[in-house]
């Protein structure tokens, strides 16, 4: 597969997003990568340096969006419709076409405070990582269509886990 960015929603012209800057992390240690999804998006020839570069760093793709964006939407929470949601830990960090022709999304989880946070650091543990790790990967086994977890990077931040 070769390497297929399209960053449609930076240029779509629609209001849905909001720039932000990603948080700059103390270390990177990667702790996991998804080979097998990175040669879906031709991605595989990263090295580890480059990997955590683009995904620890958020140093942007080739061609790819130059800035994280986080997302705005609508919906109900806490059993009240709210106009007013978005994306609070996380931003959207490019955009590329995978090996079937499809539109995806790299976002990203914890990786500082936006506009949304409301409050919050923007931050996830590490345990809350790993969860989300092997939650995508027993989904993608049973054969769900659902998101992949692409890559997990410690940061050397100590944070407050929730049991």
């Amino acid at each position: 597969m070769t390497y297929a960015p399209d960053p449609r929603l930076l240029h779509s012209g629609l209001d849905l997003f909001d720039k932000v800057k990603a948080a700059d992390f103390p270390q990177t240690t990667l702790r996991y990568r998804n080979d097998r999804a990175a040669i879906t998006v031709g991605l595989e020839g990263l090295n580890d340096a480059a990997w955590i570069s683009h995904f620890g760093r958020f140093t942007p793709l080739p061609y790819n969006q130059p800035e994280p964006l986080a997302l705005r939407y609508h919906g109900h929470q806490f059993r009240h419709y709210n106009p007013d949601l978005g994306d609070g830990r996380g931003f959207l960090f490019a955009q590329m076409r995978d090996d079937q022709g499809r539109l995806l999304d790299l976002g990203t989880k914890g990786s500082g405070r936006t506009p949304w946070s409301r409050g919050g650091d923007g931050r996830l543990t590490l345990k809350g990582g790993v969860r989300e790790v092997l939650a995508t990967a027993y989904l993608e086994a049973l054969g769900v269509p659902t998101s992949r977890s692409f890559s997990l990077i410690e940061t050397g931040e100590a944070l407050n886990s929730r049991r």
